[in-house]
């Protein structure tokens, strides 16, 4: 796929995805400050119209729909029968249509599913996607920005995260969260107001940043994403997922049985932590790159990044029973690096056990 930001000088743009304008993490300081907006192609928009569009949303998934308000945000996740994730979205409605944004690799898959769930109701979910793309920043950084508005409602997500939505629980006991310092929201615009966008980029009238510099904040955020912190056995407590995704309270949804039984009388058998590693040489692990205790492999790097502040971190799930003061090492090509774990999802979590706060690690100065 062709980007129209792939003629911005120093642009580098890898399968339609803009990846950066040649500085990463001055681009990270400019996103962070709302000085900047990301376009963002690895996200994608399907679209869900006809009367029984919450209702019907609602029954299938792990968030309570039915009554949400015309430009209220919300997050939901479709789980198997075991409750694990298989699709998430982010969702804002206008009154008329339901607007899903989605990881771009997972579009088709959500969107197959949903067309086949129909049934008999008066439900239309389709690709949007030749029709609309997604930008990204603070909404403030929104001002130059024509937000699409079929309907008279801005198609603005807001991103909860990490408040702990009606219905969710917090399974991080991290006191403050890291993701409290990001005002993040997610913006549709019109192809033709991508093009837009380009060319005043161009034209230096607008800032940009790439996806590398909104990638590392939602790293430093913590912020899971179905296509970097999910796998085939994630469940939404492992990930802190139960915070913004999922209401405890609400009816019955495919995998429901398997939440309410592990956040009542179990323990996810994995969790998220965030990494920081040695910063000497700046390495950054792969994606599914080894996480060791000794020479025992005990978990995965999920999402790794170079933060303007904290420098070198990352997002791993490891085994529930990783003593949380393990020395851990991170395999990379250019051999084990040391990292300090910071634990989000405790050991002890679930079973609605009431878990101590525990202060945050980070090299970030403090005032």
């Amino acid at each position: 796929m062709s980007s129209p930001f792939a003629g911005i000088p120093g642009a580098v743009v890898e399968d339609g995805v803009l990846l950066h304008i040649g500085n990463p993490l001055v681009e990270q300081r400019a996103l962070a400050g709302a000085k900047a907006i990301a376009p963002l192609a690895d996200r994608h928009v399907l679209a869900v119209t006809g009367e029984d569009r919450l209702s019907w949303l609602d029954s299938l998934t792990s968030q309570a729909l039915k009554d949400l308000a015309p430009g209220v945000s919300a997050e939901l996740l479709v789980l198997d029968p075991k409750g694990h994730v298989e699709h998430e979205a982010s969702v804002v409605d206008d009154g008329e249509t339901t607007w899903l944004i989605v990881d771009a690799i997972d579009a088709a898959g959500l969107l197959d599913w949903l067309r086949k769930m129909r049934f008999r109701l008066r439900v239309d979910p389709r690709d949007a996607g030749e029709e609309y793309a997604v930008v990204g920043g603070a909404p403030e950084a929104f001002a130059p920005v024509r937000v699409a508005a079929p309907a008279g409602v801005d198609l603005v997500w807001h991103d909860p995260w990490p408040n702990v939505t009606v219905g969710g629980w917090a399974y991080s006991p991290v006191d403050p969260h890291p993701g409290a310092e990001r005002d993040w929201a997610e913006a549709i615009v019109t192809r033709d107001e991508e093009k837009r966008l380009a060319q005043a980029a161009a034209a230096g009238e607008i800032a940009l940043a790439g996806a590398v510099a909104a990638d590392a904040l939602r790293v430093a955020a913590w912020r899971p994403r179905r296509s970097r912190e999910v796998d085939e056995r994630t469940l939404p407590h492992e990930v802190d997922w139960i915070r913004t995704a999922v209401h405890l309270d609400k009816g019955c949804y495919r995998g429901q049985e398997t939440v309410a039984k592990v956040h009542n009388l179990g323990h996810p058998p994995r969790r998220l932590v965030a990494l920081h590693l040695d910063g000497s040489d700046s390495v950054l692990p792969e994606s599914g790159a080894a996480v060791r205790v000794g020479g025992d492999i005990v978990g995965t790097v999920t999402s790794a990044a170079l933060h303007y502040e904290d420098g070198p971190i990352a997002l791993a799930i490891v085994r529930r029973t990783t003593p949380v003061d393990a020395e851990l090492t991170i395999d990379t090509e250019a051999g084990p690096v040391a990292a300090a774990q910071q634990v989000i999802v405790p050991p002890e979590a679930g079973a609605t056990a009431s878990v101590p706060r525990i202060p945050r690690l980070s090299r970030r100065a403090r005032a």
